[in-house]
């Protein structure tokens, strides 16, 4: 370390559930930290379906750390857990209790801005007890080095500044993850897109459609052919006084099937399976779109070089395996890891030390065998090559596979599959699993809806209108390195605020002539980004956050 720039202890990059949870245990061991926010306050820029998991195998619950957050930080406790298998206006109805409860103590709907901000307040009380704090609106740019070593940050709004450990809480987008070359975006079928709507609702309307009290709440997924061909599926939570309704799926999918993810959220909400619920008064609080690493794929097993130590998203650490859908627990879990990690090394003379003994304590504590389960590494070997998906769709789809999954056996082993951890986490990431199957189940098993959606959804324009923007003006955060539709056509429909047939989002096709030829092309506003990253995988982009505080401010997340 040098005398040239501000040092801290530890610094935390982004105060979402991970960072919050570095930064509070990095507290309660004496170590002076600061932390770093992106946003005009923490959850701004943070989205979640969301659901946050206390598990009882796991090392750190957020309970733990912070006394009081189910009361003051969450909306409603899960007792309730169902999937729903579509097959037109056909669905069979799974309980998923089994599964829900497994290895879990409690399990809390979320909205990311009231509970981070309530988060941030308490971690800025704890920080400043040992000499740090939480800072707002600064961006983390990039790494500090010294003879090639990491020795702090690099900021936007401030200058350097060195630590003896740096947390990249900084999510899915991290900066810091890829500067340092411990992630890529190279690969769609690594990473899924979620969208989400926050949608208006009494709590005694919330209490009365779902058949619950005031202290308890619901999940509910979707899967089949209503979402045709794209693996994926839908959700349902209920919070205190709004529902969050969103879709999850594999970004590489959504390019091949070229679908366009609001008109898939759409197909969720006039389904008539909602109309039980939604009524014919709709009101949307809010859309919103983040995108989601795959821990089967990308969970960084060594995440961690010199001084800096990734947590949550950044590390890749979203577990997302069938009906299993939990991330914000990992990233508590391995926030409070980090921060004992360093404690345990504290003025080692080796800027690895911490790294190390943190990729260790994830092993140690099951959280790894968690995000990569070995058996689906065994599973898709075999289940996710084209040969094998295309013969087990062709039986599938033959008599003989209606016959298979229609009788009364079947449909209790199937269901027993569904609550089966073992099951759900060597699951191939196939349409078979996510659309042929549900789809069967559904229509060998299911009874016809008869109710009638009144459901009109916003259209993309109103969408993007009603959300909060602070537009960096002569600053745009994303560059258009190839025009080509070629190149980043993709992104015309991939995106969550683009579409084929609107002229007003970030990536627009149009048609033009050169050379007395015509060709298509694509163009780039980022204005109404909302800063999920989807185009950095599937165009040929240069892509960064905005500065600090700018860009998309979320009101609910």
């Amino acid at each position: 370390m040098t005398d040239e720039h501000e040092h801290y202890e530890a610094i935390v990059v982004g105060c979402g559930p991970g960072g919050a949870a570095a930064a509070a245990r990095l507290a309660d061991h004496g170590v002076e930290t600061l932390v770093l926010e992106r946003g005009t306050g923490a959850g701004s820029k943070n989205v979640s379906g969301g659901l946050i998991y206390a598990e009882g195998s796991a090392p750190y619950t957020i309970d733990d750390l912070f006394d009081g957050f189910r009361e003051a930080a969450a909306e409603r406790p899960i007792t309730d857990y169902r999937i729903h298998n579509v097959a037109g206006n056909k669905v069979k109805t799974f309980d998923l209790t089994d599964l829900h409860e497994h290895d879990t103590d409690w399990c809390d709907a979320v909205l990311r801005r009231r509970m981070d901000s309530w988060l941030e307040r308490r971690v800025h009380e704890k920080t400043s007890e040992t000499g740090g704090g939480v800072l707002t609106n600064v961006r983390v740019n990039g790494l500090l080095r010294e003879n090639d070593e990491i020795v702090g940050v690099t900021c936007d709004e401030l200058d350097p500044i060195e630590a003896d450990l740096i947390v990249a809480a900084d999510g899915v987008n991290s900066e810091l993850a890829r500067d340092a070359g411990l992630m890529d975006w190279e690969e769609p079928d690594e990473w899924f897109q979620g969208v989400k709507a926050v949608v208006d609702m009494d709590p005694d309307v919330v209490d009365d459609r779902f058949s619950i009290d005031e202290d308890e709440g619901v999940a509910h997924l979707f899967s089949g052919d209503l979402f045709e061909d794209v693996r994926g599926g839908g959700f349902l939570y209920t919070n205190e006084d709004s529902l969050s309704i969103g879709t999850v799926f594999h970004l590489d999918s959504l390019v091949e099937q070229q679908a366009e993810p609001h008109q898939l959220l759409d197909a969720l909400l006039t389904h008539p399976v909602l109309a039980q619920w939604l009524g014919d008064e709709y009101h949307e609080r809010e859309y919103a779109a983040k995108l989601v690493p795959d821990s089967k794929k990308v969970a960084h097993p060594e995440p961690y070089q010199d001084r800096l130590v990734l947590v949550g998203d950044a590390a890749g650490q979203m577990q997302a395996q069938g009906p299993i859908i939990k991330g914000m627990n990992h990233a508590v879990t391995a926030g409070a890891l980090a921060a004992d990690a360093f404690a345990t090394t504290r003025g080692s003379a080796d800027p690895t030390a911490a790294g190390r003994r943190y990729a260790q304590l994830l092993e140690d504590s099951g959280t790894m065998a968690k995000l990569r389960p070995r058996r689906y590494d065994l599973a898709r070997t075999v289940g996710e090559r084209d040969a094998v998906t295309n013969v087990v769709e062709t039986v599938l789809d033959s008599p003989i596979g209606a016959v298979a999954i229609g009788n009364p056996i079947s449909k209790r082993l199937l269901e027993r599959a569904y609550n089966s951890p073992f099951m759900v986490s060597m699951l191939p990431d196939t349409r078979t699993g996510y659309v042929t199957v549900p789809a069967i189940i559904g229509e060998e098993h299911g009874k016809t809806i008869h109710w009638d959606s009144e459901v009109e959804p916003p259209s993309l324009e109103e969408r993007i209108g009603d959300l909060t923007y602070d537009t960096d003006v002569g600053n745009p955060h994303i560059e258009l390195t190839d025009e080509s539709f070629e190149a980043s056509g993709a992104a015309v429909y991939a995106c969550p605020v683009s579409a084929e047939d609107y002229g007003g989002g970030c990536y627009r096709s149009e048609e033009v002539k050169r050379n007395g030829t015509e060709e298509t092309v694509v163009s780039l506003d980022t204005q109404p980004c909302v800063e999920c990253g989807t185009c950095a995988i599937v165009a040929d982009t240069e892509w960064e956050h905005p500065r600090g505080g700018k860009g998309v401010e979320y009101r609910e997340g």
